[in-house]
């Protein structure tokens, strides 16, 4: 495609104010990319409990597959943040993706020769070793992929382009478990996996076309830029940690967002209990489940994209109250329609704090630490799946409606002293 024609493509699309972010070409490449390993993760999310729910018909493994992919994600988003501020990041992106769709495919294959099965004895390990590998991969590979988009749009654009991802990502987060939920009941766990690895070959054709990161902000500079070869990466993970701890928004955000994440997102992993057992409507409706939430979030993003940068701080405190109090009402529902209708609330509350979080950590993070800062809120997925497990095995001895209710009830009680006390996140704009 000729320059100028990419450039009336550009003016074209930022007619509409909602995709102002459009103007920078590269993150005409970088959405699709995104939006590509999107998809996978969808279906991933969605398809690896109930996989291994069918493999095993145990409770406190579904808590234990969450440990095992959390440890990797905890440990290696370190070490992927300090690679992310020394290295290309648009490298790492395509690097990883690609070993994502070499271990999808690993899976499909085991599942096509009946290698991995519920009547295989012991099997469901190889499948637990992949998820090992997947989490380890997405710790390295999501600190990149977060903190690409600051390096392709100017800063007034951030949210708007935040946003934009997001939206397309609540797109997905409505399709992929609907598909995955389709294919599984029409073909089996195996096609899904073959989709999956499909999808992460797609991210890596888009986000190849990028030019290069660092494209809209100056280089670092200054005595706190860190030169790659003269610090151990150790030392850089610790000059991170030493940054966020002095910026007091920063560390308010990150822990505030770290908290909700833990506290509202474990009902994912533990979904197939209530599907199954509680609201008895198999995988098609788990899958329905996790379409109206994805639905909520496409509202709420939508909302954002149309947001001016004002009061940020309130709306994310906001977002982890709404949360709370949906999934006290999910918790405890017996009813197919209630259950649906909070979903859209959760789903609601997870789009602002996503994208809100995000914005501000990127916008108001220096450019050479913005890797390790984005490093630590992708910790949050790990340290989800660490509650994750430890309600799975509470689940075996108490209502799993109870373990979860009780985790939402702390959120509201978290969310509500957060508006009164906690005023650096409650003031900004």
């Amino acid at each position: 495609m000729k320059q100028s024609e990419s450039g009336n493509i550009g003016k074209g699309i930022t007619g509409f104010p909602v995709l102002r972010s459009f103007k920078n070409p590269d993150y005409r490449f970088y959405l699709p990319g995104s939006l590509a390993q999107v998809t996978a993760l969808s279906m991933q999310i969605f398809t690896g409990p109930f996989l291994m729910y069918y493999l095993t018909g145990s409770k406190a493994l579904l808590g234990t597959m969450a440990l095992v992919s959390a440890f990797p994600m905890i440990l290696v988003s370190l070490f992927g943040g300090a690679i992310a501020d020394r290295i290309k990041k648009k490298r790492i992106v395509i690097v990883n993706v690609l070993a994502s769709a070499v271990v999808s495919v690993g899976i499909a294959v085991a599942l096509s020769s009946g290698f991995i099965s519920p009547e295989k004895e012991g099997s469901w390990w190889i499948f637990m070793l992949a998820v090992l590998i997947m989490g380890s991969l997405m710790g390295l590979m999501m600190p990149a992929l977060q903190a690409l988009v600051a390096e392709i749009v100017e800063r007034e654009h951030l949210m708007n382009a935040v946003a934009v991802n997001t939206m397309g990502m609540n797109v997905l987060f409505v399709i992929g478990p609907r598909l995955a939920g389709y294919l599984i009941d029409s073909y089996g766990y195996d096609y899904v996996y073959y989709a999956m690895a499909g999808c992460y070959v797609l991210s890596a054709f888009f986000i190849a076309f990028i030019r290069g990161s660092g494209l809209t902000n100056p280089p670092p500079s200054g005595p706190t830029s860190i030169a790659p070869g003269r610090a151990n990466i150790l030392g850089e993970i610790q000059k991170g940690f030493q940054y966020i701890h002095k910026e007091s928004l920063i560390l308010a955000v990150l822990v505030f967002s770290l908290l909700v994440t833990v506290l509202s997102q474990p009902y994912q992993q533990l979904l197939p209990i209530f599907v199954e057992d509680i609201l008895k409507v198999g995988t098609t409706g788990g899958s329905e489940l996790m379409m109206i939430a994805g639905l909520g979030a496409l509202i709420g993003s939508i909302i954002i994209t149309f947001l001016p940068n004002k009061k940020r701080g309130l709306m994310l405190l906001g977002s982890g109250l709404i949360a709370g109090i949906a999934l006290i009402s999910f918790s405890f529902s017996t009813i197919w329609g209630l259950s649906l209708g909070t979903m859209i609330f959760i789903g609601f509350a997870h789009s602002f704090r996503m994208t809100i979080s995000s914005t501000l950590l990127q916008a108001y993070s220096e450019p050479e630490y913005r890797g390790r800062v984005m490093s630590i809120f992708s910790m949050q997925w790990g340290l989800m799946s660490v509650f994750t497990f430890i309600a799975g095995i509470l689940s075996e001895v108490v209502s799993v409606q109870w373990v979860l209710g009780t985790l939402a009830m702390i959120l509201v009680a978290l969310s509500i002293l957060s508006v009164l006390f906690v005023r650096g996140i409650r003031e900004v704009e």
